[in-house]
């Protein structure tokens, strides 16, 4: 399904993983393109997000299975737009963003557009977090030779690409996964800067050290799984 919002910006499905955000939710939908799709994945909150988030005009999808993967690819199969944007629901990223990665990849400038985190504020990306996440980038520059400086939730690429990855984590090593196997079937992938405010109410997985480690022990994993060889054929095909 193709929409357009203006003649140069076509409109896109946005995914946004949600557990326990009713706080910041109303923010983050009030930023979401005229014309575009918010599909809010319930995760099992307890705070009533899905209620904020219909009230909002947002699509609530339930995804009993937790796990951030779980919730982002219960997304993906819920879109219907030609191209599918990704971002955290917790106020810590402007979605309207996303407008500029569209185009991008609209106009076959990349398959992947990636936003890397700029903190805005003291303690909007915590040291544990950021360290984390450098140890990541550099793993992931010797397993696939990309040198990104970060592994951030804001993202588009089209939707049957996306698909044609077979995706499999279901846990905090989904973005990881897809960074990894678009590299793999020879995904052109762009990084571009963006904003990073203080997110809105206490962090499920950076916040505390514990929630790092497994982060980047689920993300190890994704490192160390080899090509899927049928699986990226498909996407580089769907890609172009």
């Amino acid at each position: 399904m193709v929409r357009v919002t203006n003649s140069t910006t076509p409109c896109a499905d946005v995914v946004l993983p949600c557990l326990d955000e009713a706080a910041a939710l109303p923010w983050v939908l009030a930023r979401i393109p005229a014309g575009w799709r918010a599909i809010v994945v319930d995760n099992g909150s307890t705070d009533g997000s899905a209620t904020v988030a219909r009230a909002h005009g947002a699509t609530v999808v339930h995804e009993p299975r937790r796990g951030f993967g779980a919730a982002c690819h219960a997304g993906l199969l819920a879109a219907e737009a030609d191209i599918v944007c990704f971002c955290d629901c917790d106020a810590s990223l402007d979605p309207g963003l996303l407008t500029s990665f569209v185009r991008t990849v609209a106009e076959g400038g990349a398959d992947l557009v990636l936003g890397r985190r700029r903190p805005q504020e003291r303690g909007a990306w915590p040291m544990h977090a950021r360290l984390g996440n450098i140890a990541l980038t550099r793993m992931l520059r010797r397993r696939t030779g990309l040198t990104l400086g970060d592994l951030g939730p804001l993202r588009a690429a089209r939707r049957e690409p996306l698909l044609a990855l077979g995706l499999t984590d279901r846990r905090s090593g989904y973005p990881l996964q897809m960074v990894v196997r678009a590299a793999d079937a020879g995904w052109r992938i762009e990084e571009r800067e963006v904003p990073y405010r203080p997110r809105t109410g206490k962090s499920k997985v950076t916040g505390t050290w514990r929630g790092t480690w497994h982060a980047v022990r689920d993300m190890r994993a994704v490192l160390r799984q080899p090509p899927v060889a049928h699986d990226l054929a498909a996407a580089t095909r769907a890609a172009r």
